[in-house]
This record gives structure tokens, sequence and C-alpha cells, in this order.
């Protein structure tokens, strides 16, 4: 069975005016063009016999493709491709790669790093026509799809279906799924059900030459050599294009519960979660930290008010969800206790589909709020527990001279994963060399990664350095090498410029 998805290329916000993006090549004047091909009508006329004059784009509405959705970079690309099938990706692969033509695959582009958007002018190659889903088994709980399907869209199928998809997104209603596999995304609910490199049981995969890799295995036990679908999970399309996936679905708890609560102190958070933790380990599915000023921030720029005192230092967003309804009547028990012994300072529970849906806005929206002030420098980082907050009120510090709209933490607190932001007006090159490389250094210092779920992409590519050693960075390249030795996949992402061509 084939369902097939009409796929609005949307904005993931409303935020901030419209405005020109300064070229990458502007920015970073430094940086130089690889040795490619350049499109002629040559090419052009056999693109178009291969897609049709429909899913081969040109002119203003390439726009949107070559910019981030942070407007933080900006390609020129002339062309986008828009494939609908695995075997038309192998054929546009196969003859870039015969011409050397740089290709940079793009699926919603709500990407943080510039892994997304080209750098120069790489051919795009958008993911987005190919939206179908291939299968469901209702008995194993395995979809399988293509890679363009938006993760909303699979998010309602599943959940019509009895199921839900093992990861949740801010970015749900525009980011596309083989580009969260691209990224390894981990999202909201990692906590529960784990990263995707578990989640996944295979994908299909077109190399740089146009060789299709069929790894689009349903089984959950299958132990025989090698596991190639890994190398592409995380991969951010250096090593190919990923057009099919399957991926095991768990069955749709039967209740589900939100806490909202107020704190404040950091320590009292790390108590408070240590023991969450200990009380709901089975049920618990998010564990989500807020500080006050990205609260203040939804408040001031999206309107969403805040459900409980809003002069708080902290806040947090607890997830339960299983198949006993002991839940609900056992979170309140949990959270009276707390505000007696005052671990806590305020607090409001929702079990109804709305109202949970009303306090996960409040974190969903965080990002959006922010870019309302016009240019964002987001750090996406793993530490400790312990260390989860200490950076932000450092990077304070560095900042309190310069005019900064905003600094605050907020994240993925259950698996380590810290969402840093530095909001201004617009992008500062003194701001900038205020924060980085201090935030890698500091992250580095305390064993923590440099990104713990957007990848490195682009802005990102000469800070490697910081969470993987030498032999490790060398034997990244040797695998991008041997699979892709002309370099034409996603070029200039990853590895700094030197390491490149």
């Amino acid at each position: 069975m084939t369902f097939n998805f009409f796929n609005v290329r949307k904005l993931y916000t409303k935020a901030a005016l419209y405005k020109n993006v300064q070229l990458t090549k502007e920015r970073f004047p430094n940086l130089k063009r690889g040795s490619y091909g350049i499109v002629d009508s040559t090419d052009i006329e056999f693109f178009k016999n291969l897609l049709g004059v429909t899913n081969f784009i040109t002119g203003e509405e390439v726009k949107s493709y070559n910019e981030d959705w942070l407007k933080s970079v900006s390609g020129f690309s002339k062309y986008v491709l828009k494939p609908k099938t695995t075997e038309q990706v192998s054929t546009i692969l196969k003859y870039c790669y015969k011409r050397s033509i740089a290709v940079c695959i793009q699926g919603g582009n709500t990407g943080l790093v510039g892994g997304s958007v080209p750098v120069f002018d790489e051919v795009i190659l958008s993911t987005s026509a190919m939206n179908s889903i291939i299968s469901f088994n209702k008995l194993s709980g395995v979809l399988v799809c293509q890679a363009g399907c938006v993760l909303e869209n699979l998010m309602n199928y599943v959940q019509s279906e009895g199921f839900i998809m093992p990861f949740d997104l801010g970015a749900k209603g525009t980011c596309q799924i083989g580009g969260n596999l691209a990224t390894n995304a981990g999202g909201l609910r990692l906590i529960k059900y784990g990263s995707l490199h578990g989640s996944v049981l295979g994908l299909q995969a077109v190399l740089a030459d146009g060789q299709i890799l069929d790894c689009l295995n349903t089984l959950k036990k299958d132990n025989t050599g090698y596991h190639l679908k890994h190398l592409f999970i995380g991969s951010e399309g250096t090593l190919g294009v990923i057009t099919k996936i399957a991926i095991q679905c768990p069955n749709t708890p039967k209740f589900v519960n939100v806490s909202f609560i107020g704190l404040e102190s950091f320590d009292k958070v790390l108590s408070f979660f240590s023991l969450v933790r200990k009380e709901f380990s089975a049920s618990l599915s998010s564990f989500e930290l807020m500080d006050a000023v990205a609260i203040k921030s939804v408040q001031k720029n999206i309107g969403i008010k805040c459900p409980i005192n809003d002069n708080l230092k902290f806040y947090v967003l607890v997830e339960l969800s299983g198949d006993n309804n002991y839940i609900s009547h056992s979170i309140q028990e949990f959270l009276e206790k707390a505000l007696d012994e005052n671990l806590i300072l305020d607090a409001t529970v929702a079990d109804q589909p709305s109202l949970i849906q009303n306090l996960w806005k409040i974190r969903e929206n965080i990002p959006e709020s922010l870019l309302r002030y016009g240019y964002v420098y987001k750090y996406d980082i793993t530490l400790p527990h312990e260390l989860f907050y200490e950076i932000v009120p450092e990077i304070r510090k560095r900042l309190k001279h310069l005019d900064v709209k905003a600094v605050c933490g907020y994240g993925h607190l259950g698996d380590g994963n810290l969402h840093l932001n530095v909001a201004t007006i617009e992008h500062n090159v003194e701001i900038a060399s205020a924060i980085e490389p201090y935030v890698y250094e500091w992250t580095s210092k305390y064993k923590g990664s440099i990104s713990a779920e957007h990848g490195i992409g682009f802005l990102k590519r000469k800070y490697l350095k910081y969470s993987k050693s030498n032999l490790e960075i060398d034997l990244m390249k040797k695998l991008k090498n041997t699979i892709d030795p002309k370099k034409i996949l996603n070029p200039y992402k990853i590895f700094p410029q030197d390491e490149i061509n």
C-alpha cells in the first residue's frame, strides 16, 4: 500500500522580518570553491528530461532553498532537483559524479548548522517530492516510507493505527524523516525511546556514483556483519542520499500526563529530576528545562502566557506516558509533596490532549520567540547533568558589555542536551568572537559534545576537533574519501576547508 501526502513547502516559523541574507562566501571570505563542474545547458536539458519541468526549479523560487531557517548562511545555487524515486536519485548522482557537479542534499531545510543549504553554487537535490508511505505492519509496528515524508504527517498516520513515532521535534510540521536520520535528530522523547540508531531498522541510500545501497531491513535482529545503516544516520548527507527508511514505532501509550513546574534554583532542578526519574523511571518520556529568559521570550514575542508564576528562575516540563492510569494520581501526590518540602514553588498538571498541547507549545515556541529579535547564535551541546546550566551564566558575563537581547538556556535535561541561545538584532563579529570558540573549549574541558543533535554542518566544521580525536577524524575522512572520492556530496560540511579539497 502506498499513501501520498501533498507536501506544501512552508516555513518552520512565522518569525522575524524576511530579509536578505548575506552570502556565505561573503561572510567567510577565506572559503574557496572546490574544483567542481559548472552546470551548463546540456546538464539543464538532462535534468529537465529526467524530472520534467515541474520538478526542475530555477529562478526566484530557488531563493528559499538557498537560505537556512536561521537566516545565518546562504548559497547561490541556481537549480533545485526534486526526484520522486530512488531510481531518479541514482540517475542524478551518476550523472553529477561523471561531471563532478557538487550536490547539496536538502530535506525540510530546518537544520540549524548550515548543513542543508549550499555554500556556493551546488545543485540542490530536494527530497520533498519523495513523500510516500510504502507500508505499515500493524503486527510489528514497522513503518516503511520515503525520505521526504514530513514527520508530522507520519505521526498522524501511525497515530491513526494506534502507534506513535519514536521521536518528536519542534520542527515536525516541516522537517522530513530523511533529514532527521541524516542528522540523527534526538528530539523531545529520547530519554524513553532512545536515538534513531536504535529505532531505525533499515534504510536505502544512493551513493555518490549512483549505486543504490539497499539496507532496507525490517527485522529487529540481524547479526550479519557490519550494519552499514549506521554510517548514514548522522552523516549529514556527506556519504549518500537516504531515500527510504524502515523504522520501529511504539504503541500509543494509553495515558499521557504533562506537568509544568517552577523552581528557584538549578540545584533544586537537579534534585527534582533525580526524584522524578527514581519514582517514574518506566513512564518518564520527557524532562525539559527552560530558564526564565526563555519563558519571558515566549511571553513577549509569541504571546503565550506562562501557566504558573512567571517570576521564577527555572521551569521544567515533565511528560509521563504509559498504560496504567495511576500516572495522573501519582504525579499529583508527588508534586504536592514536593511543594510542601519547598523543592518546587509552583506547578500545573494536564492529562487532556488540548491542555497537554498548550503546555508543550511553550517549550516548542522558544526557538521562534528568540529569532524574533533578529538573529540567534545557537549552540547544541551535551554536558554532564551537574554542569548542564553552568555555561549559561558564563556566557552572560562574557557578553554583558555587548548589545545582546537575550542569553538563555533550555533543552532536554533528561539526556543532558542543552540549547544555549544568544539573541541579537543582527550578526555581529565581536559577539561571535566572544562566544566562539570559548563555548566549544568549555564544553570539551568538561568532556561534553559540541553537537548533541543538530550535527556539525557548515557552521561547526572548524570545531570538530573539540569532540573527536585526531584518529577519529582521520578515519572519518578516509571513509568519506572511500565512499565519495570526488567529494561531490554536501561539500564544505563537517570537515574544515583544508580537509575537503
